[in-house]
């Protein structure tokens, strides 16, 4: 098993199963929208005995505007604070 070390972006410092079939970049749903994050580098930890793979993507965009959780509206109820 593979994983994304991901950087940048909201998905700073997540690590997630990456699928054996994975390209250059990797695409997860965000809100109402995508992120986009590309490979860079080259895989680390291929040994038998050193863990899993690890591949390393970086933040490259958003299909939409990303809005932190602490900009809601005043008023707003749907955040439990």
């Amino acid at each position: 098993m593979a994983i994304a070390r991901l950087s940048g972006g909201p998905l700073d410092g997540q690590v997630v199963p990456l699928d054996p079939a994975a390209g250059d970049s990797y695409i997860v749903p965000y809100g109402e929208g995508q992120l986009v994050y590309q490979r860079v580098g080259e895989p680390v930890h291929e040994g038998a005995a050193d863990g899993p793979t690890e591949v390393a993507f970086v933040y490259v965009e958003s299909t939409e505007d990303i809005v932190s959780g602490d900009e809601s509206e005043p008023g707003d109820l749907s955040q439990p604070w």
